[in-house]
């Protein structure tokens, strides 16, 4: 598939405008009230103590080769922030705490909320079947949108095929032929057409398989239910009643609203010397699935109010945290709806998600009390060789503190 010239040619003139674009993005987020800190403040945080060994994971990941890492934590000795290597590899700035990133996954809780809040209103309920708002969208190969219930696309048991799984969508979307298809606008239909096209991974509801369609259709069912795009939907219910203003869903801009560092990816040949910097590509790759833009301080935001129980009744509340097994090659880990469950090595239990788009990587996890929570981001897609280094980004900050 391929996407539209006209967006490729805006898209292109849109690069020739960077200063102005900033400027804009800038008075949006000056008009709506910054939650992010200054310079001082972030300072000031670095020096809560108690998260030496997950300063040493930041930097060790860097050693290891990825270009900048970025964390935040709260625990009951306030706020700390730490960074390890470069925002960008040209000018050698820094990373900063209130940095925007692309979050990936993480968008599939946003996503969630939305649709348990509209079953928590009356407006669907999580056991109707896809068809029933979707007809005739899940067919072929296999797949049965008659027996796929919402509910199981949140919690990946439908069986549908994931649609970035697909060799094709693969070649053009995630490895080289990226640099020529970064401004490609993909609608939410073809995404699910490449899933179609492939027969599902198993029987609705008898196992468990992460699959990105799940979340386009998730998105395509708020708009048939609310008519407004998923976009709207997370803005007008999540982000504007928080005061998120450092997160944003950007539909087919390509731009990351500053402040920002530069994402960077070897688009799979790890023999590179110099990765790509990719922080530029349209989001509608990702759509519902993993479109959105964030800062570490917004997604605690979010976890919290959303954990603790501000934006959804109790009942919808219940159903999100009510998991299952992912398989048994990760036993500690389970899935809810959007939300994940993980128990760590020394016991604790934490709550999020996890995300990764081209350039960027994203953990962010909370008790279930909220009052112990941490995100990290790498401005870098691929994992470090050790995979136990992978791991201590997380260890270090629930398991690794005296």
């Amino acid at each position: 598939m391929t996407g539209t010239t006209e967006h490729q040619r805006r898209a292109a003139r849109g690069r020739r405008r960077p200063a102005r674009f900033a400027a804009a993005a800038l008075a949006a987020a000056t008009a709506l009230g910054t939650l992010t800190m200054a310079p001082q403040a972030a300072a000031d945080e670095r020096a809560t103590p108690g998260h030496e060994e997950t300063q040493r994971a930041l930097d060790a990941v860097v050693a290891d080769g990825v270009p900048g890492a970025l964390a935040r934590a709260r625990d009951r000795h306030g706020v700390w922030n730490g960074t390890a290597g470069t925002a960008d590899l040209d000018t050698g700035r820094a990373r900063g705490a209130d940095d925007r990133f692309r979050v990936g996954s993480l968008t599939k809780t946003f996503v969630a909320t939305v649709l348990l809040q509209l079953q928590g209103e009356g407006r669907l309920d999580l056991d109707d079947t896809v068809d029933q708002h979707l007809p005739g969208v899940v067919t072929g190969n296999g797949h049965d949108g008659t027996a796929i219930t919402l509910r199981q696309l949140l919690n990946h048991t439908s069986g549908i095929s994931n649609y970035t799984a697909d060799p094709e969508f693969q070649r053009v979307v995630l490895g080289e032929e990226f640099l020529e298809h970064r401004y490609d606008t993909w609608t939410p239909g073809q995404l699910v057409t490449v899933a179609m096209g492939h027969a599902p991974d198993f029987a609705p509801g008898t196992a468990w398989n992460y699959s990105n369609t799940n979340y386009i259709l998730a998105g395509m069912v708020i708009e048939e239910t609310t008519g407004r795009s998923w976009e709207q939907e997370v803005e007008r219910r999540i982000l504007r009643p928080l005061g998120l203003s450092g997160t944003s869903a950007p539909g087919t801009d390509p731009h990351l609203p500053r402040p920002a560092g530069r994402a960077y990816s070897h688009l799979g040949d790890l023999d590179q010397e110099r990765p790509h910097d990719v922080t530029e590509l349209n989001p509608s790759q990702a759509d519902a699935a993993g479109a959105m833009i964030s800062t570490t301080a917004d997604i605690d935001r979010f976890h919290r109010a959303l954990l603790g129980g501000r934006l959804l009744p109790a009942a919808q509340l219940r159903q999100m945290t009510t998991t299952v097994p992912v398989g048994p090659s990760h036993p500690e880990d389970r899935y809810g709806l959007g939300l994940m469950w993980q128990k760590l090595s020394c016991g604790t239990v934490v709550w999020g998600h996890n995300g990764g788009i081209h350039g960027s990587t994203t953990t962010a996890l909370t008790t279930r009390d909220t009052r112990h929570s941490y995100q990290v981001n790498l401005n870098g897609d691929w994992s470090p060789r050790d995979p136990a280094e992978a791991a201590f980004l997380v260890e270090s900050e629930f398991c690794g503190k005296g």
